[in-house]
């Protein structure tokens, strides 16, 4: 009578899948780590003060909560070239992102149901050509941008930029909206017309309150891409229209004996902490809405 001693060296099916559980959480954890190391740096820079940024490590911890730089990063009055604290252009961006992100979105949902739930001939077409706008580089629409902004009396301003980033987001919405709707019944839309339904009865009575997933991930996609946005806004905006990307900018680059760096951190996070908000209390509706068919075609 033998007895096989090979299976004993092996580890058990429980113990493999703890081991590779294990393995996973180490390099999930060693990657938070990697990306957030930025992040720490920036919030414990902007508590420091000038002379412990000097004299202290760059990982190291303030010594106490000094709030001097932030105040300095929001409300600065300096002598440089166009510094004057992120408060105009924080108020700037948000004047131009509220509504470049609900005109895209709904502009974006009438594309895709039109395109999707009430197709004519060409439609496929139409939405090909469409779909250029999502892998079109945007410093090619630049000049012939700025030039249609001058026709229209509306370069440089805040209404401007609106309309660039509500044309520039339009590709990317009409996918979404249009890829959701496309599993929507069509039997459903049919036994609305005959029963007398019309295009926007359907639409706002049948359609939008299906489109709740959908919603949720263009408003954040659209939020984030419009907030961070600096091209469009150091090529299309005034002295008195310019985002906050574009106002972090000049402030950071703005030439001075001493380099604040406390100050610069602070508005960096400034900067960045509508946007990591945004993800923090709506980034479960994100996942969802795209497992619920955002980028299925």
């Amino acid at each position: 009578m033998s007895v096989d001693v090979r299976s004993s060296s092996l580890p058990s099916p429980s113990l493999a899948a703890s081991l590779g559980r294990g393995l996973l959480y180490a390099v999930l954890v060693l990657a938070a780590v990697w990306f957030l190391a930025p992040l720490y740096v920036m919030l414990v820079t902007s508590f420091k003060d000038a002379e412990q940024i000097r004299s202290g490590n760059l990982l190291s911890l303030p010594t106490s909560l000094n709030f001097e730089a932030w105040g300095l990063a929001w409300n600065q009055a300096c002598t440089g070239t166009d510094c004057r604290g992120l408060k105009p252009y924080f108020w700037n961006s948000v004047l131009m992102v509220v509504p470049a992100v609900l005109l895209s979105t709904l502009w974006g949902a009438l594309n895709g149901y039109v395109l999707s739930l009430w197709k004519f001939r060409g439609s496929e077409l139409l939405f090909g050509f469409m779909l250029f706008g999502v892998f079109m580089p945007f410093q090619v629409v630049l000049l012939p941008m700025s030039q249609i902004l001058g026709w229209l009396g509306i370069s440089s301003s805040v209404g401007g930029l609106i309309l660039v980033h509500c044309l520039a987001g339009l590709a990317g919405t009409t996918l979404f909206f249009r890829n959701y709707y496309a599993a929507i019944p069509q039997e459903l839309i049919n036994a609305a017309r005959m029963d007398g339904a019309g295009f926007w009865r359907i639409f706002w009575r049948i359609v939008v309150p299906m489109s709740t997933p959908i919603v949720m991930v263009t408003l954040i996609w659209q939020f984030t891409n419009i907030w961070n946005d600096f091209l469009f806004g150091v090529a299309f905006s005034g002295a008195d229209s310019k985002p906050i990307t574009v106002g972090l900018n000049n402030m950071v680059n703005t030439s001075s004996s001493v380099k604040a760096y406390n100050v610069d951190m602070a508005a960096a996070v400034i900067a960045g902490l509508p946007t990591m908000l945004v993800y923090m209390l709506a980034g479960q509706y994100f996942v969802k809405g795209l497992t619920a068919g955002a980028v299925k075609g």
